[in-house]
């Protein structure tokens, strides 16, 4: 991979991610009822550090957060690996009557979110679901679309959107990378 450029520093993301959450709580009309779950990998930091900036912005204690593992519900699980590494969801309220906001670092084709909503669909019947991405790159191959955007980057398919967190990679930022030739 050649890298091509950072799209967005820790400032930036802080920055998004405050909108993104004051948005939230504008569309839901306050916190009531309201959870997060995060999908493994980056989506749950991200989960964790909107529930913080909600609970900042409304005075309120920070919104639960759950982890959301998909390992057995992707499509393209024969094609990823022999053996899929599952890391667990951790979700540890009911769905039912409860605004989820699905939270995850960026979305593509929209394949990832589709086998989210299967897994939380077989978790229970939540009220409402949205969707928060840091990043959209376009390129959907199904008909997904997020509720609340950090930033719009239109890429090609030979690019990847990398989202540094700094639990994983030790330090937050967006990276843009030319896939190599195969």
């Amino acid at each position: 991979m050649v890298f091509k450029a950072q799209l967005m520093d820790e400032r930036a993301m802080q920055r998004a991610l405050t909108r993104i959450a004051h948005e939230i709580v504008e569309r839901n009309k306050g916190t009531e009822n309201l959870v997060l779950i995060g999908v493994r990998r980056r989506g749950v930091p991200l989960a964790r550090l909107l529930s913080q900036a909600i609970s900042e912005i409304e005075g309120c204690a920070p919104l639960p957060v759950g982890t959301l593992d998909i390992s057995f519900y992707r499509d393209d699980l024969s094609a990823r690996a022999a053996q899929p590494e599952v890391l667990g969801t951790d979700i540890a309220f009911p769905l039912a009557g409860k605004t989820v906001v699905l939270v995850d670092d960026v979305i593509y084709t929209g394949r990832t979110i589709r086998a989210a909503l299967d897994a939380l669909m077989d978790l229970g019947r939540a009220q409402r679901i949205q969707l928060a991405v840091l990043i959209d790159r376009g390129h959907r191959e199904v008909p997904i679309r997020p509720d609340f955007v950090g930033k719009n980057v239109p890429t090609s398919s030979e690019e990847l959107v990398a989202v540094n967190m700094t639990e994983f990679d030790g330090e937050n930022s967006v990276m843009l990378y030319q896939q190599d030739a195969p």
